[in-house]
């Protein structure tokens, strides 16, 4: 059977990288071989299923040794809880270069080293949120991920930037097998949040896949580099990462998303009350000025 290849993408601070954790977490504890490919420069895509501070990267070792053709697999894939495979991709210091090519580099060197080994079940790929630059999008551009997640909360600009990611989707989708397998939603608490993202994911036509309520466990698992599956398996929010699992595991709806315009993305803000309606009379006023003006009706 293939090795199903799926990539996590989301707002940056939405959670993506702890979401992630938590779920492949649950997978492994179902017996699925996993590996993790962190694609952010972070490094923080593998430190709880590693409990270590940050995993050496790819582009790390390869600086050290001279180049990636000096490096040998060993030296960057690292097993850790339930047998999970942890591969850090890295990227350049901070201001040197682009960050994407970490992305680039570490995925042709697993590829060519025989990484993805015949008993994976799943690879995961942790991407910075944004899509924009070529080597964050290389999951998708290059048919590596063929089923991708959008990790999402009740608030505006994660639903913006589940917009964009969604429009990057289609740009690959129509030339390869991409395709959107679904929104998770890492609860932030907001007001109507399962029905606001119920509405954006069928907008998008998409699905929820889960709701994953917001609790301080999951910060006390961090703490601790571990996951809630591990920390404290009997916790409600482990069987919530569970479930997630579950339905990746029997997922079968994948699409071509149908990205918003940005009136139909605000006017679904609207509806839902996390933004006004445009009333010109406020627009480039300071509060104090505001306060002279006459009350909205």
């Amino acid at each position: 059977m293939a090795i199903r290849q799926c990539a996590i993408y989301g707002k940056g601070g939405i959670g993506k990288s702890t979401t992630t954790q938590n779920l492949v977490a649950a997978l492994a504890e179902a017996r699925q071989k996993v590996m993790i490919v962190g694609c952010d420069p972070k490094s923080d895509s593998t430190r709880l299923i590693l409990h270590a501070k940050a995993q050496n990267t790819i582009m790390q070792l390869a600086s050290e040794a001279g180049s990636v053709e000096d490096l040998e697999l060993s030296d960057v894939l690292k097993t850790g809880y339930a047998g999970i495979r942890c591969v850090e991709s890295g990227g350049p210091e901070p201001g040197v270069g682009c960050a994407g090519r970490g992305v680039i580099t570490a995925i042709n060197f697993l590829e060519e080293e025989g990484a993805y080994e015949d008993d994976l079940d799943f690879v995961f790929y942790d991407v910075l949120g944004d899509v924009v630059c070529g080597g964050f999008a290389m999951p998708i551009r290059e048919n590596k991920a063929q089923e991708i997640y959008i990790v999402v909360s009740g608030e505006m600009m994660a639903m913006y930037a589940a917009n964009n990611i969604a429009k990057g989707i289609v740009k690959y989708a129509n030339s390869g097998k991409v395709r959107l397998a679904g929104l998770i939603c890492n609860s932030r608490n907001t007001d109507r949040e399962v029905e606001l993202i119920e509405a954006l994911a069928e907008q998008l036509g998409t699905q929820m896949i889960h709701f994953v309520p917001r609790e301080n466990v999951v910060q006390r698992a961090e703490i601790r580099r571990m996951t809630v599956i591990e920390y404290d398996p009997t916790h409600p929010q482990a069987d919530e990462y569970r479930q997630l699992a579950n339905k990746i595991v029997n997922n079968t709806k994948m699409v071509i998303p149908k990205p918003l315009s940005m009136d139909e993305l605000e006017a679904l803000l609207m509806e839902f009350g996390l933004m006004d309606g445009e009333n010109e009379a406020f627009i480039g006023r300071t509060a104090a000025e505001e306060s002279t003006l006459p009350a909205m009706a």
